[in-house]
């Protein structure tokens, strides 16, 4: 009908004008995307009083990460600029248990990139989808070893680095793992427990949900009938976790319905939430389950970072998944991951890096015909002086899906790793340089037509 308005709701949710609207607005859609606890904490810094205040401050859990992230790390390009890491964490700790069969103790369920702009005039999300293929570097596992780099799902970071248990090495573990794969620099991170978002729902009575089938999901511990129904507790973890017994079974659809469920949630509590007694019980779930660093550990900085974001106008919001295509283009026997498709997640990340506000249309138009790592030939000549540097690399590209044609040794030594195509191979030169820290890439004329050449220098520091 003409004079109804959609109230905010999980995908497929039914049109009813009986209550009150509550949707989101583009500026709020920032908030819940960026971190729910970000949403909460506006809703407390309008109703709740000093006391809820004090008393709420010390359910925030602190982590020191500084000790555990070591040397090397990406230079702050753009000063006053914010990039925040947010991780939904699986913990298999306690009531989580159930969840999952033969998995390490701690496991990250979401992972994003909140960037602010230094002006606070934009901002950017970007969802990071945890079957995402990439290589984990070495960290402190938190039990008094150290892990070997490798490549592997992105999730496995949060769980290498937290074998000891604790929520600090399994942040500062997917914190090296992000920036070594995107270049950025991480100032914060947050970490919300499976548990605080049970408590959230709860507190507001449940959320409407819709599915349009049935979802029968064991790994999820969830059982739905089809049509609109309210979900809490358990359901309501299950219905955001499921994956495999809806839509195509993708990570990257279970994000959208995540992000959804998330809006509602957000906008039901900023329209229910009116009664000191109601908000401070919603309030206590959320911060009992939150982990920050030190120095977004308390209500007041949390509470600062949301005004920021909430001065942010509506139209210089951008949500964004990084550039993506099914690793199994690469690699025919994965059929359980996804590769970031490349230069654009590269230039995506360098954007941000520099602090340059990044136009989602464009991203999406440049990734609409993904180049395959497969579909670039790659010939590695060895310019170190040592032996075998070439079937090394060689190797590695062949491990990220790159088709090599063939290995030897490059007429004269040099320190400085570099990529030569011939006409035409522009994109493919520049899709194999963006997986390459460091390295540049030059039309050569000499070069083997179809073929682009990789020639290891003394700086190769390995396949991104």
């Amino acid at each position: 009908m003409s004079g109804e308005r959609r109230k905010p709701r999980a995908r497929g949710a039914r049109r009813d004008g009986s209550e009150p609207p509550t949707r989101l607005t583009r500026r709020g859609r920032l908030l819940v995307r960026g971190g729910a606890v970000l949403a909460v904490l506006l809703v407390a810094a309008g109703g709740a009083g000093l006391w809820a205040y004090q008393s709420l401050d010390g359910n925030i859990h602190s982590a020191d990460i500084d000790g555990k992230l070591g040397g090397g790390r990406p230079a702050n390009a753009s000063p006053g600029s914010k990039n925040i890491l947010v991780v939904g964490s699986d913990s298999r700790d306690g009531d989580n248990g159930k969840y999952g069969k033969g998995l390490t103790t701690m496991q990250s369920d979401t992972l994003m990139v909140m960037h602010v702009a230094a002006d606070r005039k934009w901002a950017t999300v970007v969802s990071l989808p945890r079957d995402s293929w990439v290589r984990i570097p070495a960290c402190d596992r938190g039990d008094g070893t150290t892990s070997t780099a490798h490549h592997f799902k992105i999730n496995e970071a949060f769980a290498v680095g937290g074998t000891g248990g604790e929520v600090a090495g399994a942040a500062a573990c997917t914190i090296k793992t992000v920036e070594e794969n995107t270049g950025l620099r991480i100032d914060h991170f947050m970490s919300v427990d499976f548990q605080g978002f049970k408590g959230m729902v709860n507190a507001l009575d449940g959320i409407e949900v819709c599915p349009e089938t049935a979802i029968h999901d064991t790994k999820a511990h969830l059982d739905l009938d089809a049509g609109c129904q309210t979900v809490k507790g358990e359901k309501a973890l299950g219905y955001v976790r499921t994956r495999y017994s809806v839509g195509d079974g993708s990570d990257i659809g279970r994000i959208g319905r995540q992000q959804e469920f998330m809006e509602a949630l957000a906008a039901k509590a900023q329209a229910k939430l009116t009664s000191p007694t109601a908000l401070y019980g919603f309030l206590d779930s959320a911060t009992e389950s939150l982990t920050t660093d030190k120095a977004l550990a308390g209500i007041k900085p949390l509470t600062a970072l949301a005004s920021e974001l909430k001065g942010i106008p509506g139209d210089r919001l951008t949500f964004l998944t990084v550039p993506n295509y099914p690793r199994e283009a690469d690699v025919p026997t994965d059929r359980a991951n996804v590769v970031w498709q490349y230069p654009q997640a590269a230039d995506l990340f360098s954007a941000l890096a520099k602090d340059r506000e990044v136009d989602k249309k464009s991203v999406e138009a440049g990734s609409e015909n993904p180049l395959y790592a497969a579909a670039v030939r790659v010939r590695v000549l060895n310019a170190t002086g040592r032996a075998g540097e070439a079937a090394k690399a060689a190797e590695l590209l062949r491990s990220a899906g790159f088709t090599v044609v063939g290995t030897g040794n490059a007429p004269q030594e040099a320190d400085d790793t570099a990529v030569g195509f011939p006409g035409g191979l522009e994109r493919q030169a520049r899709a194999l340089v963006s997986r390459l820290p460091g390295t540049t890439a030059s039309k050569d004329t000499g070069a083997t037509p179809g073929e682009v050449t990789l020639t290891v220098g003394g700086d190769f520091e390995g396949v991104r």
